[in-house]
């Protein structure tokens, strides 16, 4: 875990030295929120809204090395930066355009993890949207050791409002029965 701190705090210090916004997700936030789960890699939205992604592409891939073949155009095209981090962290920077986005960075706040080092993480409801949104298998699984351990500290009617906004856009509405069930069957309250 030393290892994937010291490269979360680096990006965190690049991207804070410039005055974006930012936090993590991914692993990160489901250690401080769930139940952690091995990972190898670094995960994190980067504010950048709509229109003006390449100076946020530009800078992030001069101080970074991509991970891929054209990282600048996969980056634009599918609003993600993949680029190594010191010692060989991989990490994924998704580039935040949506009103719900900007509403997560605004929520997010530090939280201490080994080595003494504060990294910015999305809230509890905010990783449950997006877990939820993402609708995978390892997704759900991490949805249910934050409603296990958050029980009764969530706030469900912004997890309700937000998640609707985005499976509606979507056009896969099961997303919220699937979490509805999902709380009632842990007891998730709200």
């Amino acid at each position: 875990m030393n290892e994937l701190v010291q490269a979360a705090a680096e990006i965190q210090d690049f991207i804070q030295s410039r005055g974006w916004r930012f936090c993590f997700i991914g692993g990160f936030a489901l250690l401080r929120w769930g139940e952690p789960r091995f990972t190898q890699d670094v995960d994190l939205t980067l504010f950048t809204g709509f229109g003006d992604e390449e100076k946020y592409v530009e800078a992030v891939f001069s101080r970074f090395s991509p991970r891929i073949k054209d990282p600048k155009e996969f980056a634009l095209e599918n609003r993600v930066l993949l680029v190594w981090l010191s010692g060989g962290v991989p990490a994924d920077i998704a580039m935040g355009g949506l009103p719900f986005e900007e509403r997560m960075m605004e929520r997010s706040s530090l939280f201490t993890f080994p080595e003494e080092q504060a990294l910015r993480t999305c809230s509890a409801e905010d990783l449950i949207v997006m877990k939820a949104f993402a609708d995978r298998t390892k997704d759900w699984a991490d949805v249910e050791t934050v409603l296990v351990r958050q029980a009764g500290n969530l706030d469900w009617r912004y997890i309700r409002k937000n998640l609707r906004f985005l499976c509606d856009a979507k056009g896969n509405v099961d997303i919220l029965e699937h979490l509805e069930n999902l709380r009632r069957r842990t007891n998730g309250q709200g």
